[in-house]
């Protein structure tokens, strides 16, 4: 499974490919940080991020793209650019489609550190040590996109799983009364 991982944001946005499955060491494909000014117009920014994650779309075609799923600040203007980056790499991948999946803060801390309360020098020691690497990805936000593609490696298997069981047991629950529901309107109309 290839993923690309982003950390949105305007002035940073983080990205990482990941490449591996679930029980078996994983492989860092790549990892940068996709800058704008930020005394650029915001149309202009925005535009930035989509050619930049455009280009690592068609560098390192990942089967899926994993997003930090933005949460509510203080900051409210960080809280919306960091939404509007967000967005944009939830629209590069679709318009690919290319499967994408939401991640909190806490479930990535907690996947790759065994703590949803890391800090941010703990999580790039985590990432630095699961990928083998010589030194922690710099800037925070490349570690961090890093960190998102592990854990939805090691995390989609079982959501994949949960979400099987739950159509499975909707369709057999639903089934039944369908089939009684049908057979009475049947029933109903040769009278």
């Amino acid at each position: 499974m290839r993923v690309l991982g982003v950390d949105p944001g305007l002035t940073r946005c983080g990205v990482g490919v990941v490449e591996g499955v679930a029980g078996r060491p994983l492989t860092m494909v790549g990892v940068g940080v996709v800058r704008t000014p930020p005394d650029a117009e915001l149309s202009h920014r925005l535009l930035a991020v989509e050619q930049g994650l455009e280009q690592w779309l068609d560098e390192h075609r990942p089967e899926f793209v994993a997003v930090e799923r933005v949460f509510s600040q203080h900051n409210v203007s960080t809280v919306m650019g960091t939404a509007q980056a967000s967005a944009v790499a939830m629209l590069c991948a679709a318009r690919r489609g290319i499967p994408v999946a939401l991640h909190t803060p806490s479930e990535v801390k907690a996947a790759v550190t065994g703590t949803g309360r890391a800090d941010k020098a703990q999580v790039g020691a985590m990432v630095t040590r699961l990928l083998r690497l010589s030194s922690p990805p710099k800037p925070a936000d490349a570690a961090d996109a890093l960190a998102l593609a592990i854990c939805h490696i090691w995390r989609a298997p079982a959501q994949n799983r949960l979400q099987q069981a739950v159509a499975e047991h909707t369709a057999h629950k639903t089934a039944p009364g369908t089939a009684r529901r049908t057979a009475h309107a049947t029933k109903g109309r040769t009278a």
